[in-house]
């Protein structure tokens, strides 16, 4: 093998279409090869009938994609998923490999790590390259988000770190992009996968919302004081064009739906536009919204602590702020929409 230091990142897909964290990571290998001398971004695809997504793959800038295409592995099963990935591992010799912290991703990164046995930090927050030992460095919360760890992999390869979709930005793709496309087979039947996909139970979409990918998110705490008060909260992020997100309590209280919930145990967001309601700020919640453009913390006490991350904080009830503030965007549409009228 050559001296090549090989960041690899899994491109995640389903139904052949590529998860965003996957793009967010191909940003992340491209900064960590920059500090990483002899060091070249790679992407890991696997599916059936899904080589097109290694020409997005290129635009974010992995240089060359290995690809498992095979019928076995049309929906996620572990064990096909890991076999394949970790014999190419086993083959290829990368010294990272990067995975999304999404449900398939957490389930998938420790099996391989499992089968390669090397180790793998879960659920990072922030990745570099260590000066001195020019390793990985993956940090992430420990200790309930009270304190942060950096963890160094120093002896096994590859050294394997999961991200939370949004912990990281997202790179804008080039326009065009070309790379090496590498096929492989998977090396196992369909009759050696103990596991069977017998039907597909499709969810209550009713309270599911990709919290995520949003732009603009009204996220409630216990200040509101009842589950009726996410009805304001909702009328806001109607008029926003937003969604509504929630505090670890209250999904606890069984006021909304976990897919809500925003925090280390919960999801991470970076909207344009974060409204805080009622939410008093605890670390684990914070560490959820510090990638948020705009934050906007309405709370009754001045020493809250989500005001430490807010861009703008309104000390007062909310149920006096918000509908002051519904009505004058209301207000304010309206103003213009007469101004249209009477231009046209």
């Amino acid at each position: 093998m050559s001296d090549t230091k090989r960041i690899w990142v899994l491109i995640e897909q389903e139904e052949g279409k590529a998860h965003p964290v996957s793009w967010e990571l191909l940003g992340a290998a491209q900064r960590l090869s920059a500090e990483l001398p002899g060091s070249v971004v790679e992407g890991v695809l696997l599916g059936d009938n899904v080589e097109s997504i290694a020409a997005e793959a290129y635009r974010y800038g992995a240089t060359k994609v290995y690809l498992i295409d095979d019928p076995v592995l049309k929906v996620y099963r572990n064990a096909p998923y890991a076999f394949g990935i970790a014999n190419i591992v086993k083959k290829f010799t990368p010294e990272i490999f990067l995975v999304g912290a999404t449900t398939l991703g957490r389930d998938l990164a420790s099996a391989i790590a499992t089968r390669v046995a090397t180790g793998l930090t879960a659920d990072c927050t922030e990745l570099a390259i260590d000066p001195e030992k020019h390793i990985l460095a993956a940090t992430r919360p420990t200790f309930g988000g009270n304190l942060m760890a950096t963890i160094l992999c120093k002896t096994q390869r590859p050294q394997m770190a999961t991200v939370r979709p949004r912990v990281l930005p997202s790179p804008n793709p080039a326009e065009t992009g070309t790379g090496e496309l590498v096929r492989e087979t998977l090396g196992m039947t369909e009759d050696e996968v103990a596991v069977k996909l017998l039907n597909v139970i499709a969810t209550d979409a009713g309270d599911q919302v990709d919290i995520e990918y949003a732009d603009v998110i009204v996220a409630g705490g216990r200040g509101l004081g009842a589950p009726e008060g996410f009805k304001l909260l909702e009328e806001l992020a109607e008029l926003l064009g937003g969604v509504v997100g929630a505090s670890r309590a209250v999904v606890d209280a069984g006021w909304i739906n976990v897919s809500r919930q925003i925090g280390q145990t919960g999801k991470t967001v970076r909207p344009k536009l974060f409204i805080a309601a009622g939410i008093s700020g605890a670390i684990q919640h914070r560490v959820g919204i510090t990638g948020s453009d705009f934050i906007l913390a309405i709370n009754n006490d001045p020493n809250a602590a989500i005001f430490s991350v807010a861009d703008f904080g309104i000390v007062g009830d909310l149920y006096e702020v918000l509908p002051e503030l519904i009505n004058q965007i209301k207000a304010q549409r309206a103003g213009h929409g007469a101004a249209e009228v009477a231009h046209a």
